[in-house]
């Protein structure tokens, strides 16, 4: 397995990354359950000290200290640093040109983070997730101009349909306008439904893959058990870490029976629950760099160390088996024998990759 100072390109482009990048969404208690300044900082430097280089945060991210706090803790190092954040969501509940992905959010929200990390540009931007509501032209060509500007260098996008992000970057390609390089989504062993579309299309068109919680929100770490059991389909967000887990839909009985599965592989490995759910999800094809999260330093030192972690052919079976999502059409018709049959024939075909 990769250290963290061994680094890889970034999609399409040649910008360098760790195989980790540090989630920010823990810096700052502004929202209930987040870690204090000084906790964040000892965050921060641990990962850089030990070769880290990309940051992911958010414009909104704690109220706006998640990016204030990154800010603060990448001076005099800014140039080490792959400092990635996005735009999309409200800042201002109530105004309904706060948030979007349309060209006049797209600038407010850039300018905010301008301020807020106290930097002249953004190197990755992503929008944060599709709105249903503005073109791809406005959005595709708003990114473009901002790149060209000199305030973002490369562009991603998160949480968005396989299809939009297909076209999103196809209209860049036949424009001559900045590509997408960077695709960030939900993606652990208890979300694997990625894989039926978003993934091929992110190899398909030089994405590289970085997952959003890689641990399930926690739920593979090992510190639930059934009376955590909750599900909240409430808009507000939760005061509390398992609160949280529960509005995102994974605090299940499918969810805690695969977390047991890890529990016994991270027993036969040496390692811990959420060394062994990190190492998996490093193996994904197209995965650039898993997004880890922690609200100290001891839970950050532990997720750094599944680097080290070498699954077993056996264990990614089982950990696979365990967790693969159900077949979906067209695939699963495509894939039945009597489909087969009338496609090749009979001949004996190679599959493209």
């Amino acid at each position: 397995m990769p250290a963290l100072d061994q680094y890889r390109p970034l999609g399409r482009s040649g910008l360098r990354v760790s195989p980790l990048a540090l989630g920010t969404m823990t810096f700052g208690s502004d929202w209930g359950w987040g870690a204090d300044a000084d906790e964040a900082r000892a965050i921060f430097d641990l990962y850089v000290e030990r070769g880290g280089n990309l940051i992911d945060t958010s414009v909104n991210y704690t109220n706006g200290t998640s990016e204030r706090m990154v800010g603060a803790f990448a001076k005099g190092r800014r140039e080490r640093l792959v400092l990635a954040t996005k735009f999309t969501m409200a800042r201002d509940p109530g105004q309904p040109n706060s948030g979007g992905n349309h060209r006049l959010n797209l600038v407010r929200s850039v300018e905010q983070s301008l301020r807020q990390l106290g930097t002249d540009w953004i190197d990755l931007l992503y929008l944060h997730g599709w709105d249903g509501t503005t073109a791809p032209e406005e959005v595709m060509r708003g990114l473009d101009d901002l790149v060209r500007q000199g305030k973002v260098v490369y562009l991603g996008i998160c949480n968005t349909p396989a299809w939009r992000v297909s076209q999103m970057q196809t209209l860049a390609d036949l424009r001559g306008w900045s590509p997408l390089v960077a695709l960030q989504i939900e993606y652990s062993l208890v979300q694997r439904t990625v894989e039926h579309e978003l993934l091929p299309m992110a190899r398909a068109m030089g994405l590289g893959v970085l997952p959003w919680s890689p641990l399930g929100g926690g739920v593979l770490s090992g510190k639930y058990g059934p009376s955590d059991l909750a599900r909240s389909d409430g808009p507000e967000i939760a005061a509390s870490r398992k609160g949280v887990i529960a509005a995102t839909g994974h605090m299940t009985d499918h969810a805690l029976a695969l977390a047991e599965v890890v529990r016994e592989v991270a027993a036969e490995c040496g390692a811990t629950p959420a060394q062994v759910a990190l190492a998996w999800t490093l193996l994904g094809p197209a995965v650039a760099a898993p997004i880890i999260g922690a609200r100290t330093r001891a839970q950050a030192e532990e997720n750094l160390g599944a680097l080290s972690v070498a699954l077993s052919p056996d264990q990614r079976a089982r950990l696979d088996a365990a967790s693969a999502p159900a077949p979906i059409f067209p695939a699963a018709f495509l894939d039945r024998p009597m489909v087969q049959q009338l496609i090749f024939g009979g001949a004996r075909v190679a599959r493209a990759a």
